[in-house]
């Protein structure tokens, strides 16, 4: 019976992995990119992230915007960005008259433009898209999200067909014996290095899944909380028309305000509304933190710049801290760089086990063929 099982598993593996081969190479190869994205962009672009001198003072941050908005014609800006270093520039996303976003590396010193691109003609958006929606929206987003569901799958069948049916040949499924022939060398490395690395693709798998499906986001709020039920991000904005109030010093006023509210050394990012209703979100990164990506945040009305809202990191439910902790595990920047390269070496063998797979499959059919 248990023979009859690992055969059907053993089947299910082989046909799942052709099929999904192609998409697990695709997205396990950007993925491994994208671990060192902030490292690779800085060095190709270093104008972009550092600023030429370190200034006593600096600009504004509504001096910085309307600069781009009167030299650019930046119609709406989206999303302003300060960090918490004195040597890093200062990010802007805007919409020009044509409707494309754009994203401005800012002096703060001097409010100079140090570079600008279109955010979609950015190279790791472009590679993030792929590792996402393989350039295909909504439809490779599906694609994508199911190719990781059966990698899940893939991951815990390959390791009960590694399992050795007695534990003194165990030894023996541990090494790759690479003095043997081409095929014996590719199955082993398939198979070990399947199982060295099992649970640090298992978990860079499942979490990737948050993105794709919606039930599975729901089902770890339910595990953390009890309930899949959780507080919208967005906040309706109490001022229904705009006062035309002056807003010289919009963005600045928010900006000290948060930093005046959290104290604590961290980079601030304001967010505007992508609509009409609701209001302004800013989050704070604490950089103190050991874990990257725990930002607390405040709500402000996107007329009157009045703070509206306060949410502390502390006030977090276990099912909010939990899912702020999915992004650096994903990535691998939960721990800094050793989890980076530890990251970026399993997203690279999951690159070769579509690979060595398809051979392992095209040596059974030749031997079949033989026969």
């Amino acid at each position: 019976m248990k023979k009859k099982v690992k055969k059907k598993i053993g089947q299910l593996h082989l046909w799942l992995g052709l099929a999904s081969g192609l998409v697990l190479f695709v997205v396990a190869l950007t993925g491994s990119l994208l671990v060192f994205e902030k490292e690779i962009d800085q060095y190709i672009n270093p104008e972009f992230y550092i600023v030429p001198n370190v200034g006593k003072d600096k600009k504004t941050i509504d001096y910085c915007t309307a600069a781009i908005k009167k030299q650019y014609g930046i119609e709406k800006i989206n999303r302003i960005v300060v960090y918490n270093d004195p040597k890093r520039t200062m990010t802007i996303i805007g919409k020009d008259t044509n409707g494309e976003t754009q994203i401005f590396s800012i002096d703060p010193y001097t409010g100079k433009v140090l570079g600008t691109i279109a955010q979609n003609n950015r190279f790791f958006s472009v590679i993030l898209n792929i590792h996402r929606h393989l350039l295909m929206h909504d439809i490779g987003e599906i694609i994508t999200g199911c190719s990781c569901l059966i990698f899940v799958f893939m991951l815990i069948s390959g390791l009960i067909l590694w399992w050795p049916k007695k534990v003194k040949n165990l030894k023996q499924r541990l090494t790759v014996k690479w003095k043997a022939s081409f095929k014996r060398v590719n199955w082993d490395f398939h198979s070990t290095f399947g199982f060295y690395t099992f649970l640090f693709l298992l978990i860079i798998a499942l979490t990737g899944l948050t993105w794709s499906f919606k039930w599975f986001e729901d089902g770890m709020y339910f595990i953390a909380n009890g309930t899949s039920e959780r507080p919208s991000l967005k906040v309706e904005n109490p001022t229904k028309i705009d006062p035309q109030s002056d807003k010289v010093s919009f963005y600045q006023n928010i900006y000290q305000k948060t930093d005046s509210i959290f104290p604590y050394k961290g980079n601030i990012q304001i967010r505007m509304p992508a609509d009409t209703i609701n209001s302004i979100l800013v989050l704070k990164e604490n950089l103190e933190f050991s874990i990257p990506n725990q930002s607390s945040a405040l709500y402000f009305d996107k007329y009157t710049g009045k703070n509206i809202e306060i949410r502390p990191y502390g006030s977090f439910s276990k099912g909010d801290k939990l899912k702020r902790l999915i992004y650096p595990i994903h990535t691998g920047s939960i721990y800094g760089y050793p989890t980076k390269i530890l990251a970026f070496m399993v997203c690279l063998f999951a690159v070769t086990f579509p690979i060595t797979g398809l051979l392992i499959w095209l040596g059974k059919r030749k031997k079949k063929a033989a026969h």
